[in-house]
């Protein structure tokens, strides 16, 4: 018989280590939860959400559909889909007066290898709109809302709340939703958390201890991992005063600074991020538009696509793969609107008409292409 060495028993004592820091690696890195992640975030001024503010964002999106595309084909070719005639051909024709879920268009004949691909993503995009237009909406009390007295933040702050406890009674919220608060720099930390009290003391009030499901909370501009260990103890001190569940407030990271993804020691900031998190973070969204600016990007350049982009999301990658952490990508600062603006009753000129149409597809165009860039990356929401 063979004698064997390395025997359970001969390696227990030196092997003591090993097994600890392999527990402590799949602590660390459990994986992918498995749970539904939203593909899109959409930010609005706090002082603009009202209950019913993700239909209201679906109709608006079905009325643009209605007067841009109001047919499979014009929308496959507005975005460039597989085997879709070029807008430029297109752009001359006539609409037709028609707007249904799959966009037939009675005066066409013929079918090519294209149409049934492109017929159903636009069937589906209409489904989409008139189900569920929005799956994750933030109440922003940042960028999308500026700074204000404390009065007027105060009185939206709990606003925003009543709104949000309305929306849960009538059952009209998207199926992820929350607040971003300001950041936690010193000229705005006070006024962070002052917001983010009221607004949490009054949902819960007009709840009876309830947060709506997929609650969370996102925490902009980061610097310094204190800042992260800063407001994952107020989260667990708010949830003690309020009579929340342990763990029940739960945050996004917006990694959108030069300094989080490379620190003054050489070093990424963003693995002790998530460690000073304690188990609170759910996501990280990145911030191109602050993220460039910050770099010394001028405007006239900041896009998702920027190389710079690149190297910043690629950190985020690494640190976080295996997290279960849910990545983000920016968003495309260009509108859908046209560029002539028409008084409700008035009529625009054929040739406003034709010039509103190409910019509105110049638009949806740079947005496909954009979400193309992030899927190829491994960016699953933006």
């Amino acid at each position: 018989m063979m004698m064997s060495f390395l025997n359970p028993e001969s390696t227990r004592v030196y092997g003591a280590p090993l097994h600890a820091a392999n527990r402590d690696f799949m602590a660390r890195y459990p994986g992918d939860s498995g749970r539904r992640q939203p593909v899109h975030t959409v930010y609005g001024g706090a002082h603009l959400f009202k209950y019913d503010s993700a239909s209201r964002l679906g109709g608006v999106a079905l009325s643009a559909m209605k007067q841009y595309a109001p047919d499979w084909e014009t929308f496959a070719a507005a975005i460039g889909l597989p085997g879709a005639e070029p807008v430029a051909l297109k752009s001359d024709r006539v609409l037709p007066d028609r707007f249904d879920a799959h966009g037939t268009d009675p005066t066409k004949q013929g079918d090519t290898a294209a149409e049934p691909f492109a017929r159903t993503v636009y069937s589906r995009v209409m489904e989409k709109l008139r189900a569920e237009p929005v799956e994750d909406f933030r109440l922003d009390y940042e960028d999308g809302y500026g700074n204000r007295p404390d009065t007027e933040e105060d009185a939206h702050a709990h606003s925003g709340a009543r709104e949000v406890a309305e929306g849960m009674r009538r059952q009209t919220l998207p199926p992820f939703i929350g607040i971003r608060v300001k950041p936690l720099n010193e000229e705005m930390r006070v006024r962070s958390l002052r917001t983010l009290e009221i607004f949490l003391t009054t949902l819960v009030h007009e709840t009876q201890g309830n947060l709506p499901p997929n609650f969370v909370i996102t925490l902009p501009k980061i610097t310094i991992s204190q800042q992260v260990e800063f407001f994952s103890i107020a989260l667990a001190t708010l949830e003690q005063g309020l009579g929340l569940k342990r763990g029940s407030l739960r945050f996004e990271m917006m990694i959108e600074t030069p300094q989080v993804i490379l620190g003054s020691d050489g070093t990424s900031v963003l693995p002790g991020i998530l460690a000073a998190a304690h188990g609170r973070a759910v996501a990280a969204h990145f911030g191109s538009y602050d993220y460039t600016a910050g770099v010394n990007i001028t405007s006239a350049h900041q896009r998702m696509r920027h190389p710079a982009c690149d190297f910043a999301r690629h950190m985020m990658q690494v640190a976080f793969a295996g997290t279960g952490l849910w990545l983000s990508d920016g968003s495309t600062a260009v509108l859908p609107v046209g560029e002539h603006p028409v008084e409700e009753g008035q009529a625009p000129t054929e040739a406003q008409a034709r010039q509103n149409r190409a910019s509105v597809h110049r638009a949806w165009k740079l947005h496909y292409d954009d979400i193309q860039d992030s899927l190829v990356r491994g960016f699953y929401q933006g």
